[in-house]
């Protein structure tokens, strides 16, 4: 009798050994899961760089670096693989620059009816700024495991050292709406942009973070040339840690 006591006991403990096993495996997040299942924040580091894509600013180049702050909105809405969060996020790029051709231009003048210009000079090359994304809205994919991609559109600015971009002279006859005193770009330039991108967890609340990015660079005509830069291409690396 104590014998079939004892066994009875003993299957009754691994019984209810074995269902907080399963308990507690079962309250396991994985690590989407972990960031997507409340609002949380986001801070991540991240470089970038690309370059222009129309045909006439396709020498254009840039590169980048500074840090994004996120906030995760919503707990998890819609079904299946559209399933995801809402978040609205800041990017503040503090290290600018873009590498442009070298153009020549000559400074014009028509006193009277006599054209007065100075002697050709270089204008161009290396351009050093600061870029800020005040508004930034995306969508976190949070169906899968490790691996959660994303969609975002965004707003920002962007001021330079110098009146950017750079553009050529007209070339002969001298055109004054394109080499005169009213012919001069602006320091600050509007950023247009959406985007795609994807973080993998390498850790519980940590991800590593690739992105692309198509942004529009243009002064709305705050200067009085607005020659801009249609189309950029721009590629993503960053590290982001959650709470």
């Amino acid at each position: 009798m104590k014998k079939i006591v004892a066994l009875t006991l003993m299957a009754a403990m691994a019984c209810v050994a074995q269902a907080q096993s399963g308990s507690t495996a079962s309250m396991v997040l994985s690590p989407v899961e972990q960031v997507a299942s409340h609002p949380t924040w986001e801070y991540g580091i991240l470089g970038q760089g690309g370059t222009g894509v129309t045909e006439d600013r396709n020498g254009f180049k840039f590169a980048m670096a500074g840090i994004h702050v996120g906030r995760v909105l919503t707990h998890p809405l819609l079904n299946g693989k559209l399933r995801g969060t809402f978040e609205y996020s800041v990017e503040l790029f503090p290290f600018w620059q873009s590498y442009t051709p070298v153009f020549q231009r000559e400074s014009c003048t028509e006193p009277a009816s006599t054209l007065i210009c100075s002697a050709p000079y270089n204008v161009g090359g290396t351009y050093t700024g600061v870029s800020l994304t005040p508004f930034q809205l995306r969508w976190n994919l949070t169906s899968g495991k490790k691996v959660m991609p994303w969609v975002q559109g965004a707003g920002g600015l962007i001021w330079t050292n110098h009146k950017y971009p750079a553009f050529p002279a007209a070339g002969s006859p001298i055109n004054l709406t394109n080499d005169g005193p009213n012919a001069d770009a602006s320091v600050w330039n509007f950023t247009p942009q959406g985007g795609v991108g994807v973080h993998y967890f390498i850790r519980p609340k940590r991800s590593i973070d690739i992105g692309a990015n198509a942004i529009h660079i243009s002064s709305a005509s705050l200067g009085d040339r607005n020659p801009g830069v249609n189309a950029t291409i721009m590629f993503t690396l960053g590290y982001t840690l959650w709470k």
